[in-house]
């Protein structure tokens, strides 16, 4: 099967400019091709783990990648996607998370000579006068195009400001300016990029007479259509210290039923054939699947002896009484205690378990939380310091468990 062929038969191309051209850039591994990141956290999360696997896809075929950091539109942010403004971020702050974001790439792409290659936008936007800008490609938007694209639809009902209706002219600039600079020939994105993907693809066609190509990528969304890769009020993160391998698989390893097989063909590279023909008619089956796809999407991650562990660490946890010495742990320093014990609520955050006082609650009052296999009935308990001893085990829902150390 070509490389083109497999990506739709893993569903991960939603839309394409002229498919025939792309696919056969793609199968002949002649496309040169960007996708861009704003790097507007310390860590890459799980939400950019179907791009980056992509991108893995296309480089073992030939293709070469090129990763766009945006430190000059992260200036401006995104509106794609949102109904209010994104947090603006210090120059220095963007430089730092985007030399993060390299190293964790690298796990999966080749930066070597001849290899993918990153480059960052502050380095030809910064410089642009603005009124030059302006004569030189002002004439190639329509404005009421503009404000018809998704990109922009949501933000015109909570109020667009004019900072962000630039963001798809310096995007669209990015791909004219790698066009010429790189020979890029293709932009490739989430779906909710498409209308920013457009505005380069007719911005090379205006002012260069010359043909662009653009691809989206599926997103990856659960049984209820809400966007993978995200946890109740924290992301998923890529950083082994912000979220651990064994969090990381144990994620994947809960997906709901219907996602599985969508996720092993998006994520992995597990064959096609062998992902259809798996059985899938009993909650055995169903579950021996969730772990494959936990165990290959973490080893691609963070490495095949992390994923092993995480596996090893799960079936300990789910077939030995819920004790393990490799499970999350998180260790309280003495300050945490006031009055010689710490409150259920601040513990669930502490832990990680619970994104704020508040969750951790609703998660109380549900009857979701336990300690040493003691449901916690009232949210503002007070667990002693001298009942940790060599530790506690919190059990969150039926399969998140979690040891607090002092």
């Amino acid at each position: 099967m070509k490389l083109y062929d497999e990506l739709i038969a893993r569903g991960l191309i939603a839309q394409c400019t002229n498919e025939s051209e792309v696919a056969e850039l793609i199968n002949n591994g002649k496309a040169t091709f960007y996708i861009g990141y704003d790097p507007t956290a310390d860590s890459l999360t799980a939400g950019h783990a179907l791009a980056l696997i992509f991108m893995r896809r296309m480089q073992l075929a030939g293709n070469r990648p090129i990763i766009l950091m945006g430190g000059a539109t992260t200036l401006i942010g995104d509106p794609s996607g949102r109904t209010d403004m994104r947090k603006m971020l210090t120059y220095e702050q963007i430089c730092a998370n985007a030399e993060i974001f390299k190293g964790q790439m690298s796990r999966l792409l080749d930066f070597g000579e001849g290899g993918a290659e990153m480059v960052n936008n502050a380095d030809w936007l910064l410089g642009l006068n603005y009124v030059r800008l302006l004569q030189e490609v002002g004439l190639c938007f329509s404005v009421n195009r503009m404000l018809a694209a998704d990109c922009y639809k949501n933000r015109m009902e909570h109020g667009l400001s004019f900072l962000e209706f630039n963001y798809m002219v310096m995007q669209s600039y990015d791909f004219y300016h790698l066009y010429q600079t790189h020979g890029c020939i293709m932009q490739c994105g989430g779906d909710d990029q498409w209308s920013n993907i457009l505005g380069g693809r007719e911005l090379v066609r205006r002012k260069l007479d010359k043909e662009a190509h653009g691809l989206t990528l599926t997103l990856l969304v659960d049984g209820q259509g809400v966007k993978m890769g995200k946890t109740a009020g924290n992301a998923l993160w890529l950083d082994p210290n912000k979220t651990s391998p064994f969090e990381f698989f144990q994620y994947w390893r809960n997906v709901d039923d219907a996602s599985v097989v969508r996720c092993l063909k998006m994520l992995t590279f597990v064959p096609v054939d062998e992902i259809d023909a798996m059985p899938l008619s009993t909650a055995a089956e169903i579950n021996g699947a969730k772990e494959r796809l936990a165990y290959e999407v973490t080893a691609i991650i963070h490495g095949t002896e992390a994923a092993q562990q995480a596996l090893a660490t799960a079936r300990e946890l789910f077939t030995a009484g819920g004790v393990s010495e490799n499970m999350p742990t998180t260790h309280l320093a003495a300050d945490a205690f006031t009055g010689g014990g710490i409150a259920v609520c601040d513990l669930l955050v502490a832990c990680g378990l619970a994104p704020s006082k508040g969750e951790a609650k609703r998660l109380i009052i549900g009857g979701g939380v336990s300690i040493d296999d003691r449901k916690i009935t009232a949210f503002d308990e007070i667990i002693p310091h001298t009942d940790f001893g060599d530790g506690l085990i919190i059990k969150k829902g039926k399969k998140t468990y979690h040891r607090v150390v002092v």
